[in-house]
Formats: structure tokens, sequence, C-alpha cells
């Protein structure tokens, strides 16, 4: 062996070795119980299960279990157990050891979680990510068994996401996607909000790093003036609050680059228009004998002595906490120099369930009957997971309706306050009180006023539904609700109606081809279902069933006589739309081989004017142009489709098909152009348009497609749909405009469909 050589190996042993030393002083000075033994196991036992394996990194395989395990302890809370298994998570997944034999080593619990991770290993960094639904599915299903399965595995997550810099472009946009589409809003529910910003920030830097890069610098411009004003802001709260005997600290808050970059696409801003960027957060020592819900509320009234409170700016989460346990005091006050500042008012418990989530929660349990809103939910999880939907993708746009950021609170008619996701109906309603109630509604009463079941409710609202025996779920139902809890009792409901309607389709079928002496064979059966343009027999009987399909008409199809007649369209297509219109079918299964032998997935190909049609098509649910941050979709029929990194479509991609991803790069396109749509808002004038125009079409050359402009209260907004070669034609147009003084803003109109 050369001396470099042994020269690395010792170095790789003395970081391995720096590294679990760090772990095992978190973990002594920490509150758990010195169970180090058992750590020192499963390091050692993990070490030499990865010994020789690095990661793309070029560091030894043990340094992410070891990270992984760090995070566990530091920023979730959890204790050996979780420590153990996060330093093994990797051990079955990628080694020869098998399940047994760490359940051998290290009892059942530990076996039972290591199982859990194993299970669903694989999607992050995996070859068969298009599995990665079906991945979450299984996830999911832990839950019921240990949820501190799912809280390594955001953990997991989490590392993977800060060491992402070391994949290839094509795999940070996959994970980067199937990061911010599930595992933010799943950290973020499960109560873990400084996890679920870093996901969300780190998401956000590897979709779109240039937008990041140029928030970041503005950002760090802004932090000296925030800086000064924080303490400025500060230090009269500080000197009221010690003068008023209270052991607090004070800590500012600075939104993160994804949330500022939220805000501006949001309401169409820019950074300079985000006031809210700086809050403060009071962690405060309750003081015995005072109810800590009625001392936040007393440090509120300290606070609004000083700083004149906004009377709709506050958030209540005291009386009422969110859903995932968040509890806090939220208020907005103006300072005398005419600045909103938003400032959080917390207990030292409510913090710690703040940034650590449900094992905070947990630590804080006070054995009452009452479950909090966090248990609730994960009651709904498990009763999902009862009846999952057959299709993976299904099933996890379905959880990912239980994963709502906001909530509303809405009263019983006796008064009893219930929590449900902004945004549901009475219909989701009567299903969150009760299933039957939800099947048997047939209208509500909101505030006493008679209302349809797809009435939206607010906060505050006080709902009563009304039901009747004789009703029975509609399938129009499915198209209003909002909640998984509806969606999924409503489709287990349709399921088993389906299932009955079957095996009425079943007995009829059999029976006419009996009597027509038509044999039950796979050619006859294949050339009814090609009439019909079904996918499978199942289907056919269940259109017998409803009598979509007229039973005793299928004998015609095997008749002689081709002829078509207006009997026989509607025979072959009898699922089209009033206007002849056929309903869209659903995608065909994709061709993995031939995608995979035609692409070559480490390459970047080029987007130019050359091959634009041929080697890709621009995907025309986001209109992406030269310029845009765009990743590539391999399609099944060897074409790229070029998407928006933030479409919707793109995000499914990401999630479910991210093994299909393609780093793509613009070249520039000289005599293509696209049709853009700008907004522009200002203070209305005479000859205001023609100077608009003249901008835009004399001193700029651009030419105009269409103008909508409009004029209320001495100001105007018009939308200008141009013809641009790409982004920085967009960009200057936008500068040279808002150097018109009249002129407040102005914004590139991005639509993208759902």
């Amino acid at each position: 062996m050369s001396k470099q050589y042994l020269k690395e190996i010792a170095e790789d042993e003395a970081l391995v070795q720096r590294e679990f030393d760090a772990l095992l002083e978190d973990y002594i000075n920490s509150n758990h119980r010195k169970k180090t033994e058992i750590i020192k196991k499963a390091f050692h036992f993990a070490k030499a299960a990865h010994k020789g394996l690095k990661r793309r990194s070029g560091e030894p395989y043990i340094i992410h279990p070891i990270a992984v395990a760090r995070i566990v302890l530091n920023e979730i809370g959890l204790g050996s157990t979780s420590i153990c298994s996060a330093l093994l998570h990797d051990v079955v997944e990628d080694t020869e050891y098998t399940v047994e034999d760490i359940s051998n080593h290290f009892g059942p619990k530990i076996a039972q979680i290591v199982d859990g991770l194993t299970k669903i290993a694989g999607g992050v960094f995996g070859d068969k990510a298009s599995g990665q639904a079906e991945n979450f599915r299984k996830l999911l299903l832990t839950m019921s068994e240990d949820i501190r399965v799912i809280l390594i595995k955001i953990a997991d997550r989490l590392h993977n996401m800060r060491t992402l810099g070391s994949m290839p472009p094509a795999k940070q946009y996959k994970i980067a996607g199937e990061t911010e589409y599930i595992y933010a809003p799943l950290a973020h529910r499960l109560g873990l909000f400084r996890i679920k910003t870093e996901l969300e920030n780190l998401s956000f830097k590897y979709d779109h790093p240039e937008t990041y890069h140029e928030i970041e610098q503005k950002l760090e411009i802004e932090k000296q003036a925030l800086n000064k004003f924080y303490i400025e802001f500060s230090k009269p709260i500080f000197e009221k609050l010690q003068h008023q005997g209270y052991r607090f600290e004070l800590k500012e808050r600075i939104k993160s680059v994804y949330s500022i970059w939220n805000k501006m696409s949001s309401r169409n801003i820019p950074f300079e228009e985000v006031y809210d960027i700086l809050a403060l957060r009071i962690i405060f020592e309750p003081k015995e004998g005072i109810d800590e819900k009625v001392q936040c509320w007393m440090i509120y009234s300290a606070i609004t002595a000083i700083y004149k409170p906004h009377p709709e700016r506050i958030r209540d989460w005291v009386s009422t906490p969110k859903a995932n346990g968040y509890e806090a005091l939220h208020v907005t006050v103006m300072t005398p120099g005419g600045r909103w500042v938003e400032i959080q008012i917390r207990s030292r418990r409510m913090h710690d369930i703040a940034e650590r989530g449900l094992a905070a929660h947990w630590k804080y349990k006070t054995g009452e009957d009452d479950e909090s809103e966090l248990d609730k939910w994960l009651k709904t999880i498990k009763e999902l997971l009862e009846n999952p939907e057959p299709n993976a993708i299904d099933f996890m746009d379905t959880f990912k309706l239980n994963l709502f950021a906001s909530e509303i609170f809405v009263f019983t008619p006796k008064g009893d306050i219930k929590t449900i996701a902004n945004g549901a109906t009475a219909l989701d309603f009567g299903f969150m009180l009760h299933t039957e109630i939800g099947y048997q509604s047939i209208a509500a009463k909101v505030n006493h006023k008679l209302v349809p079941l797809n009435h939206i409710l607010s906060s505050g609202d006080q709902v009563e539904i009304l039901t009747s025996k004789k009703q029975v779920p509609q399938r129009e139902w499915l198209d209003f609700v909002t909640t998984g809890h509806a969606k999924s009792k409503l489709q287990s409901y349709f399921k088993k109606e389906e299932k009955a309607q079957a095996l009425i389709g079943v007995q009829k079928f059999e029976e006419v081809m009996s009597e027509n002496n038509l044999r039950l064979n796979k050619e006859n059966i294949d050339q009814i279902l090609s009439y019909y343009n079904l996918d499978n027999i199942n289907e056919l009987y269940v259109q017998i069933g409803k009598e979509s399909i007229r039973v005793e008409d299928i004998p015609v199809i095997f008749s002689k006589s081709k002829s078509p007649n207006i009997l026989s369209k509607i025979l072959r297509n009898p699922f089209s739309s009033s206007n002849g219109d056929k309903k869209e079918a659903p995608p065909a299964p994709i061709d993995e081989v031939k995608a995979e032998n035609h692409f070559d997935f480490k390459k970047t190909y080029i987007l130019n004017e050359l091959n634009v049609g041929k080697m890709y098509e621009l995907a025309p649910c986001c209109h992406p142009i030269p310029g845009d941050d765009v990743l590539g979709y391999a399609s099944e029929e060897g074409i790229i489709i070029v998407h928006k990194r933030q479409c919707k479509v793109a995000n499914v991609i990401k999630s479910n098909f991210g093994n299909r991803i393609l780093n793509v790069e613009w070249r520039a396109y000289k005599s293509q152009s696209f049709v853009e749509s700008i907004e522009v808002k200002g203070i209305d004038k005479t000859g205001m348009l023609i100077e608009i125009l003249k901008v835009i079409s004399e001193d700029y050359n651009v030419n105009i497609r269409k103008i909508f402009i409009e004029s209320n209260n001495g100001l105007f907004t018009g939308n200008f749909d141009v013809h641009v070669h790409n982004t920085e034609d967009i960009n200057n147009l936008v500068t040279n405009l808002l150097k018109l003084p009249e002129i407040n803003s102005v914004k590139r109109i991005q639509n993208f469909q759902e």
C-alpha cells in the first residue's frame, strides 16, 4: 500500500472518530438517560458494516448515519433508541446484514424501527425513484407502528438536502422537488418548524439557484440596517419585561429566502416591498401560580403599552392551538417610524414544542383525557391507511390534502369548538363529525342561515349539518370536498357501490353471452372492450351494472353488419360528453426500457431553435421561455418535455418520476419569439398609455399582441401581451418601464395550469 493511501485511511478514521465523539458529547450533555454503551455498540456495528463505502462527496459512508443521529438528538430531541436506529438505518438496505441480525444484537424495538426505515429506502437516491409515491405509502404505514420511523426519515432527508451539492443537477431537481412537495409539509404538520423552514429553503436553493443567491445577497446587504433597527425596537420591550420581573430571552427571526420569495411571488411585489422580514420572538419562563396562557396576554398588554397593535393581525394560538400542536400569541405592532413588526410570545414549553414538534409534544403531555389536534390528525392518517387508494400517486395526493398549512376554528350548535382545514366546506365538516352524518348530509345552516353543502366555512362560523336517512352520497361531492378525510370516505363508499354494480353486471353479461351463444373467451372480450373503449372487463361490468351500457346491445358488436350508424357511434363511445368530445383517457403506462435506452441521464441537453419539436417540446401547462429555470422530463415517446421548475405538473413529476428528470440548458433564441404577459400599475394621467407604448414598441422595439387597460380613482392597471425572445427581454422591458415616474410596479404574469 502506498503512503498516500495509508494517509487517506488514517485521515478518514480520524474524521469518523471526531464526528462520533461529537455525537456522544451532545448525548451526554442532553437530558436523556445516559445509555452510552448501546450507542457505542451501534456505531461500531454500523462502521464495520459500511467499511470501505464512500459517499458521492468522497467522505466515508458512516459520516451520514452519524449526522442523521445528531439531527435526531439535537434538532428533534429523541433518545438512545432513535439514535441507535439512525446509526443503523442503512445497514440492512446496503449490506449483508438482516433485520434478524439487528434484533439479535440490539433488541426488537430498534430492529422494528430499522425495518420500517429499510422498507421505505431507495427512493431518495435510489434508481427506482418513479416508485417514490409507493415508498411514501410504505413510510406512512410505519406510522401506525412507531412514529419515530418517520421522524428519523425526516432527519435523513434533512442531511441529504444539506449535502445535495455533490449530486448531479437532474438528481438535485428530483430530490428538491420531492422535499418541497411532501417532506417540508410533513415536517410542518409534525410541528418541526425549524426543519420545515430549512427543507423549504434548501429545496428552493437547488430549484432556483440564481434567484436564491440574488435574494440572499439583498438580505445580506439589508442585515446591517435590520440589526440596528432590531436593537432600537427591542430595547423598550426588554426594559419593560425586566422591570415586571420576567425571566425571558428575546430572539430576532429573519424571514428565510424561500419565505421572502414566496411572498414576492404570491403578491407580485419586489424584495424592497417585503416589510415583515424581521420579527421578534419573546420566550419566557412562566411565573409560579399564574397560568402561562394568562401570562402571554399579560406580556401582550405590556408590549401594546409601548407600541400600537394592528387590530386585525392578532393570532391567538394560545387559546386554541394549531392542529400540529403549535401554541403562541402573535401580534403585529407599529413602530414610531411607521414600520409593522410581528412579535411572537411563547412560554419555554411552547417554544420547545414549536422547535421540536412531536417529540416535545410527548415530553409535555399531562395525561389528560382530551386528545391534542396532532393526535387527532395521526388518527385520520391511520384511518386513511385502512382504505388506501389503489393507485399510489392518487393515495399521495389524498394524503397531501391532510398536510394543510393553516386551520380555521368553527363551532357546533352546542358551542363546541372544532379545528378544520382552511377552505373546508360544510360537507367536509359533516364528515369530520361522523362518516354517517357526511353520507346523509342534504344541506347546512351556517350562523343560522341555510347554505348548500359546498359552502366554504370561515373561522368563527357556527355550523349545523342537516341530514336525511334517504340521502346517499353523490359523485359530484368529490368535486368540492377539500379534506383528505372526506375524500377518502367518499371514495371508499363509491368503491363498495361499484363492487355491487360489478356483481350485477357480471350476471347480466354472462346471461346475454350465453343466450346469444357467444363464448366468454379473450378474443370476444377484447373485441367488446375495444368497442366501448374500456381498459378492462371490470369497467365493463360496472357500466352494465349502472346501466350506462345496455347489455342487450352487446350482441350487435358481433353482427356481420359493419355499417356505422348513430346507434353504433353511441355504443362505441358511451362516455362522450354532450358535445361529442371524448373524455380524456388516463395516460399510458410509461415505457421505462424505451426511455432508459434513448436518453443519457448524466448528460446536459441543450435547448435551441434547431432542435425544438425534434429533441424537445415546451410544456403547454407552464409555457417556459428561454431564461426560465427549467428541467426536462424524458417522455415515453422519446422526446424531452421542458417544464418550469416551479410548475405544479413538474412538482408531481419530481416527486413521483424523479428518475426520468434530465438536466437541460438554454441556448440563445434569435428568430423565434414567445408571447408573454406583463402587468403594469401606476398613477393615471393624460397620455400615460402613449408613454408606455413608446417604451415597449419604439424604445425597446418589442411587438405588442394585445392590450387591456382600466382606470379607477386616479390609478390604472394594464395588461400587455408582448412578443419576446427570452427572460432577458422581459427583465429589460420591466426595468425601462419602471423608469417612468408614474409607474408603481411592473410584473411578468406567469400562469400555471392545474
